[in-house]
């Protein structure tokens, strides 16, 4: 359910700001314009509407390669889908993009997902899942998304400040 995140029942809580929530509304639209078939209807999510920081979760069947949702950053609850013919051609379309932050493959074969995920120019990819933080995990970008690390013992290191001691004594 979409809703106030603090009620028990929310599942899926707003983007992070009305004006967050209606770039990604431009993104969706521009990219049903663009020929991708919505799989979900707005319409039962009661507390989704424009002006308001919530937004329906959406599938986007038959995203072309060009549209917004397959080529630009989209910070909502929005994936795009399309069909390929192979492993190669996936790869070849989900790197051909400015940006690298996440890619999620979803497959049965753990050793296909590995091969591919290795293949793959994002700083971090999902095997059967998306978005979902490890504390543990580093949290990093690549290409346009950034060269930043957050989470894990490596994202924590940029907020410490090392310092070498260098001493010699005389003798």
């Amino acid at each position: 359910m979409l809703g106030n995140p603090t009620e028990q029942a929310t599942t899926l809580g707003p983007v992070v700001r009305t004006s967050a929530a209606e770039r990604v509304r431009r993104q969706i639209a521009a990219s049903i314009e663009g020929g991708a078939k919505p799989a979900i209807a707005e319409s039962g999510f009661a507390a989704s509407r424009g002006g308001t920081p919530y937004l329906a979760p959406q599938l986007l069947l038959n995203a072309g390669q060009g549209s917004a949702v397959m080529r630009e950053e989209i910070f909502g609850p929005v994936a795009g889908i399309a069909k390929v013919r192979s492993d190669e051609e996936a790869v070849k379309l989900m790197n051909d993009s400015a940006f690298g932050l996440t890619a999620s493959i979803w497959t049965e074969d753990a050793d296909a997902a590995l091969a591919i995920g290795d293949r793959i120019e994002t700083g971090t990819w999902f095997m059967n899942r998306c978005d979902d933080l490890d504390p543990a995990l580093a949290w990093v970008g690549v290409k346009d998304s950034g060269r930043g690390c957050t989470l894990s013992r490596v994202g924590y290191e940029h907020l410490t400040r090392p310092k070498s001691f260098h001493l010699r004594t005389r003798t």
